[in-house]
C-alpha cells in the first residue's frame, strides 16, 4: 500500500478504554497515539473504577508493542505485532504539547483540545492522506469537525449490527394464519410435546429459541432445530403459553408469555430480556426466579447484581455490608418481591421469609471478577450500561447449573461511552442468538401502569 493510500487513525483516550485493544482494529493503517492520550491512561489506571482495568490493559499493550524500540522509532512509528502476526499497520506516538510548530485552534488547557489541535497538524502535514480523529466523545467530535477537521469518526470496529432497530427481538411474527400456505408439514410427537418439520421459507433467517407466532394469535411455536432449508418447531400453542405462572405470575400479553416460557425452560441458561420501562423485565425475572428456586428447587440461590454508576466511590459512603451498600441500587428488585407479595397479611414479613428461603443475596458487579458460580439463578439488571467485555466477565463467572437472566432497556443509557449499538446488551443479544442454550425476547408494551405507557409513548 502506497503511503498516500495509508490512512492516519488519531485515537482518543475514550476509545481505548472502550476497548484496550482497540490498536489492533485498523489493519494496514497508521495509528496515532497522542501523548496526551497516554497522560489520561496513566491518571486513570490507578482509579478504584472498572475503567482503570481497561487503562491498564492498554498500556500494556502499548509497551508490548514499543518495548524493543528507540525514541526514533517511536515517533516514527513501529509495525503492529498482535501474538505473532504482522498485521501491515504502524502505530506511533505523537508529542503533540508543549510542541511550538503546532498551530494551535483551542487553547491548551483541555486534554480534547490538545488532541484536536494534534490532528489538524496532522491533516496539514500529512496531506494528501487521510487523517481521521477517532473518538467516542459525541462533542469532541462536533469540537473537531467545528475546527476544520475532516474527516472524525465514532470507532465501530465492536459493532455487531448498524442500528439498533434490526436487533434480534427473538421472535418473528408470521401474516395471517400460520398455516396458510404450508404445502408440506411432518408432524411427530416426543414424549408429550408436538414437533413440526417444514420448509423454512416461510420462517426467515431462523436460530435457535426464536419463537415464532401469527398475527391471529392461533400458532405459537418455537425453533428448536434448523437446518439449510427446513426448520424444527415446538408447537407451543397459544392457550398453553398464556396460562403459564411462575410464583402466581401469568403473562399479560403474548410477550410476556413467551418470556416467562424462556425463563422456566430448563434447557436455557441465557436468558436476555429487553424492552421499555414497564414492560415486566425484572418483575418476571424475579418471579420466575422464586419459582425455579423455593417451588422446584432446581437452584440453591438467587444472585443479583447490576451495574451501578460511580460504583467504586459511591458505594463506599453508604454503610453496612457489601449487600446492605447494594440495596439502593437495587430497589427495583425489593419492589417487585413487595409486589408479588402485596396480598399477604404482613407483607413485609412476607418478603423478608422470601428472601431468607431463596437465600436472595445482593451483589456488586465490581466483585464478580474471579468467582464461580454454581446451581445459581443469577439476575443481571440494567445491562445496557455494561461493555460487551463487562458482560463477557460476568457470564463467564457461571458454571455448572447456573442460569442468568441479563435484562435491560436500550433507551435508558447512561454511560457516556456507549450508544444503543455498542451496549454489551446488543452485543450479546447478536453474539448468543445461535447458541441453542440462549434465549432473548423483546418484551413490547408498557404494562405497568396507563400513565407508564403514555410516557413512554410521547415523552
Amino acid at each position: 500500500m502506497t503511503d498516500i493510500a495509508r490512512k492516519f487513525y488519531i485515537l482518543d483516550t475514550n476509545v481505548l478504554l472502550h476497548e484496550p485493544l482497540a490498536l489492533y482494529s485498523f489493519q494496514e493503517h497508521n495509528v496515532v497515539i497522542p501523548m496526551t492520550v497516554l497522560e489520561e491512561l496513566d491518571r486513570i489506571k490507578d482509579r478504584q473504577k472498572d475503567v482503570s482495568r481497561d487503562a491498564r490493559v492498554a498500556i500494556r499493550s502499548l509497551e508490548q508493542l514499543f518495548q524493543d524500540a528507540t525514541t526514533e522509532q517511536i515517533s516514527q512509528g513501529v509495525e503492529i505485532d498482535h501474538k505473532g502476526v504482522q498485521l501491515g499497520g504502524v502505530i506511533s506516538i505523537f508529542a503533540d504539547h508543549h510542541a511550538s510548530f503546532i498551530q494551535e485552534s483551542f487553547s491548551e488547557d483541555e486534554p480534547d483540545n490538545r488532541i484536536i489541535n494534534a490532528a489538524l497538524y496532522l491533516q496539514k502535514s500529512k496531506a494528501p492522506a487521510k487523517v481521521i480523529l477517532v473518538t467516542k466523545d459525541i462533542n469532541m467530535r462536533l469540537k473537531a469537525k467545528g475546527a476544520g477537521l475532516k474527516f472524525v469518526e465514532d470507532y465501530r470496529t465492536d459493532q455487531v449490527i448498524g442500528d439498533v432497530d434490526l436487533l434480534s427481538k427473538g421472535y418473528q411474527k408470521v401474516e395471517g394464519q400460520f398455516w396458510d400456505n404450508i404445502k408440506e408439514c411432518e408432524t411427530f410427537n416426543r414424549g408429550e410435546d408436538t414437533y413440526h418439520q417444514l420448509k423454512s421459507e416461510k420462517i426467515l433467517n431462523p436460530y435457535a429459541n426464536q419463537y415464532v407466532i401469527d398475527e391471529k394469535n392461533d400458532f405459537v411455536g418455537k425453533v428448536t432445530e434448523h437446518f439449510k432449508d427446513e426448520v424444527e418447531l415446538l408447537d407451543i400453542g397459544y392457550d398453553r403459553l398464556m396460562n403459564q405462572q411462575a410464583w402466581g405470575i401469568t403473562p399479560k400479553n403474548i410477550y410476556q408469555g413467551m418470556a416467562i416460557n424462556a425463563l422456566l425452560d430448563p434447557k436455557v441458561d441465557l436468558v436476555i430480556l429487553t424492552g421499555p420501562a414497564g414492560c415486566g423485565k425484572t418483575l418476571l425475572a424475579v418471579a420466575a426466579a422464586l419459582e425455579l428456586v423455593i417451588e422446584n428447587k432446581q437452584y440453591d440461590k438467587i444472585i443479583v447484581t447490576r451495574n451501578t454508576p460511580d460504583i467504586a466511590e459511591n458505594i463506599g459512603f453508604l454503610p453496612g455490608t457489601e449487600e446492605e451498600k447494594m440495596m439502593p441500587w437495587l430497589a427495583s428488585v425489593t419492589d417487585t418481591l413487595e409486589v408479588l407479595h402485596k396480598n399477604d397479611n404482613c407483607s413485609a414479613s412476607s418478603v423478608k421469609y422470601i428472601m431468607d428461603k431463596a437465600n436472595i443475596q445482593f451483589k456488586s458487579v465490581n466483585f464478580m471478577r474471579g468467582r464461580s458460580i454454581q446451581n445459581s439463578f443469577v439476575l443481571l439488571d440494567e445491562c445496557q450500561n455494561l461493555t460487551a467485555s463487562q458482560l463477557k466477565t460476568i457470564i463467564t463467572r457461571c458454571g455448572e447449573g447456573t442460569k442468568i437472566v441479563c435484562s435491560g432497556n436500550l433507551a435508558q443509557i447512561d454511560s457516556n461511552y456507549l450508544t444503543p449499538v455498542t451496549s454489551g446488551l446488543t452485543y450479546i443479544v447478536e453474539r448468543f442468538k445461535d447458541f441453542e442454550g440462549s434465549a432473548n425476547i423483546y418484551l413490547n408494551g408498557v404494562m405497568r401502569s396507563r400513565l407508564a405507557e403514555f410516557a413512554e409513548e410521547h415523552l
